[in-house]
């Protein structure tokens, strides 16, 4: 499930979207369950949506510091293969989850500055694989990821090499390949890069990516 070379476009929230992920070979889809998000995903759809990509690419729930019920629900509804964090969730609850639910967990932890590497260790011990997601901004009403902001690439040469994480924020289909030359991230995420509004997917723009980060992954592999 976590081998390098994975790409993941998220915030997937229609039938015609996620057949556009799926055609273009994405290896995994993303599902937002945050009412604030334009791309939430409410129950009874995500069954659906579920339904429509078992067996054909790994399904993700994204939830925000979710209560038990919460998690209960989505587990449910979206039977997924990894639950993707991407609140304020602490190392100890994250494993907390893991453990609790019996699935793999993808835990963002949002990046600004080299002094945010800190707390990737203990975060990495914790989940599965971590997702470097830009900080957000410092505004209102600002949602914890999906802002289409990318942080300095060039931060993650301190990062331990032992850490196994997937790169967030900002990517699109004209910045994925040079991304992944800077960072040599094994997987990438991509949710608003992909979008001709906000949580409203566009499927060129899907192959557009897919295709980018394929080549920069099979260039990196010569």
């Amino acid at each position: 499930m976590f081998r390098d070379g994975l790409i993941k476009i998220c915030g997937i929230s229609t039938p015609e979207a996620l057949e556009a992920a799926l055609d273009a070979g994405a290896d995994l889809v993303g599902f937002v369950r945050f009412p604030k998000s334009p791309r939430h995903v409410e129950l009874d759809r995500g069954r659906d949506l579920a339904r429509q990509a078992r067996g054909r690419a790994q399904r993700v729930v994204l939830l925000v510091d979710p209560d038990d019920a919460a998690l209960a629900e989505a587990v449910e509804a979206f039977d997924p293969d990894m639950i993707q964090l991407h609140g304020s969730e602490s190392p100890d609850r994250v494993r907390e989850i893991r453990d609790r639910f019996g699935r793999p967990v993808l835990k963002a932890v949002g990046i600004a500055e080299e002094a945010d590497l800190a707390a990737l260790a203990r975060y990495a011990e914790a989940a599965d694989r971590l997702l470097l997601d830009a900080k957000p901004p410092r505004t209102p009403g600002a949602l914890p990821g999906g802002n289409g902001l990318s942080f300095d690439w060039r931060l993650l040469a301190a990062l331990d090499p032992s850490v196994s994480y997937m790169l967030s924020g900002g990517l699109t289909p004209a910045n994925v390949a040079e991304a992944i030359r800077l960072t040599g991230a094994g997987a990438v995420d991509v949710s608003s890069g992909v979008e001709s509004a906000p949580g409203v997917k566009d499927r060129a723009r899907i192959e557009a990516f897919v295709r980018a980060a394929r080549a920069a992954y099979a260039g990196g592999r010569r």
